[in-house]
C-alpha cells in the first residue's frame, strides 16, 4: 500500500510564521483524531486547508496546526508532516501526531475517510516503530472534539475498509470563471466568505468598493457575503500579486488587514466567573466549578498531572495543577496550597 499524501506546496500553504520545533520520530507515543468543531464543514479541496490555515494564522500559530487532515473523499493532506511539533492538543503536541477529520456536528465520516485515517495510523506506526494509542481530542484536552461519532470510532479500535488514494481534488477556478470558492474562514473570532453575515462583511464590501473592486455587485454590498464578495475580493487578492490558491476570494489575515487597515473583532478578554467559594473545592467535592477549574487550568497550561479528566470530581491533580500554578505567581506563593481561594481563581481566568 502507498499511502497519498499530499504536500503543503501541492495545496499552496504560505510560508510558515516562524517554523514550528522539530520533532524525532522517536517520541511519537499517540495518535490524536479531532474533528472541525460544532458545524457542518461543506468546503472542498484545496480550500479545506487555506480556511484552517487561515484560522490558524488568525490564532497567531505558526500555520496549520494539524499533523494532517482528511476529507470526506479520503485526501490526505500535509499540515505539519512527521516531523515538525503540532498546536492541537495542549500536553500532547510532541508526543502526539493530530489529524483532523474535515467534518464538524453530526456529519458522519465517510468510509473514504476512515480508509485513510486507519492507513495513515497505520503508516505512523511503521515510521515509529511501535504501536500509536489511539486517542481522541478529548482523551487529552476538556472538549466534546472530536464529536459522538468520530469518538466512538476511535474507542472502537479505528476500524476501516482498504484505502485507496483519491485523485488529486483541486482548487477554485480563477477570477470569472464559471465556479467561485465557498469556503469560509475564521479570523480574529469573525467568519468572512460565502454566506458569513454581519456588520463585518459589510465593512469588506465598502473596503473594496472604495479601492475600486466592487465591479461585480448587483445589490449590496453587506450584510450577507455572496459570490459577488468572493469575486471582488479575489480582484482585490491579485492587486496585490496573489495568485492560483492564494486568490481564492477567501479573505487570509494579511490581505483583510492591508484592506481594512486592522482586523476588526478581535476577542476581549470575558469578565472571570464568580468565584463558588472555598467550599466547593477539595477531598470528596464533586460540581461543574471543579470542571470549570480543571478546563481553565489546561487552558493556561497546568494541566500536566491530568491523566483523566478535568472534573467533576475534586483529585489530587486537581491539587497539584493549581498548586503549580500558584507556585508561578509571586502573590500567590505564600500560600501554596492546592486549594483555589479567590486571588487564585481572578488570576486563573484573567
Amino acid at each position: 500500500m502507498t499511502l497519498k499524501i499530499i504536500s503543503r506546496a501541492t495545496w499552496g500553504a504560505k510560508p510558515w510564521n516562524g517554523t514550528p520545533a522539530s520533532v524525532p520520530l522517536s517520541k511519537r507515543t499517540e495518535f490524536y483524531v479531532h474533528y472541525d468543531g460544532a458545524h457542518h464543514i461543506t468546503r472542498t479541496g484545496y480550500a479545506i486547508m487555506r480556511a484552517i490555515e487561515a484560522e490558524h494564522l488568525g490564532n497567531g500559530w505558526s500555520g496549520v496546526g494539524y499533523n494532517f487532515v482528511i476529507d470526506q473523499a479520503g485526501n490526505i493532506y500535509e499540515g505539519r508532516g512527521w516531523g515538525l511539533q503540532g498546536a492541537h492538543c495542549p500536553d500532547h503536541n510532541t508526543t502526539g501526531i493530530g489529524v483532523q477529520f474535515a467534518i464538524g456536528g453530526d456529519q458522519e465520516p465517510s468510509a473514504k475517510a476512515l480508509a485513510a485515517c486507519r492507513a495513515l495510523y497505520e503508516e505512523a506506526g511503521k515510521k515509529t516503530g511501535r504501536t500509536l494509542a489511539k486517542r481522541g481530542h478529548r482523551d487529552g484536552f476538556a472538549t466534546a472534539c472530536p464529536g459522538t461519532k468520530l469518538y466512538a470510532w476511535v474507542k472502537a479500535g479505528m476500524p476501516a475498509g482498504n484505502y485507496e488514494a483519491a485523485p488529486n481534488p483541486g482548487g477554485s477556478l480563477p477570477s470569472g470563471g464559471s465556479e467561485v470558492s465557498r469556503a469560509q474562514v475564521t479570523i480574529s473570532d469573525l467568519t468572512y466568505g460565502y454566506g458569513a453575515k454581519g456588520d463585518h462583511v459589510t465593512k469588506v464590501g465598502r473596503a473594496l468598493v472604495k479601492k475600486g473592486f466592487g465591479k461585480h455587485y448587483t445589490s449590496g454590498p453587506g450584510p450577507t457575503w455572496t459570490d459577488a464578495d468572493t469575486r471582488n475580493y479575489q480582484d482585490y487578492q491579485e492587486s496585490l500579486g496573489y495568485s492560483g490558491a492564494d486568490a481564492d476570494g477567501v479573505p487570509g489575515v494579511t490581505s483583510l488587514k492591508e484592506l481594512l487597515g486592522t482586523l476588526p473583532g478581535k476577542v476581549t478578554a470575558k469578565p472571570a466567573p464568580p468565584f463558588p467559594g472555598v467550599g466547593k473545592f477539595g477531598p470528596g467535592k464533586s460540581n461543574a466549578s471543579i470542571t470549570l477549574l480543571g478546563q481553565q487550568l489546561v487552558r493556561k497550561g497546568y494541566g500536566k498531572h491530568y491523566t483523566s479528566g478535568p472534573g467533576p470530581k475534586w483529585s489530587d491533580s486537581d491539587r497539584k495543577n493549581v498548586r503549580d500554578f500558584q507556585l508561578a505567581h509571586a502573590s500567590l506563593k505564600g500560600d501554596a496550597d492546592g486549594i483555589p481561594g479567590p486571588l487564585t481563581w481572578k488570576l486563573l481566568f484573567s
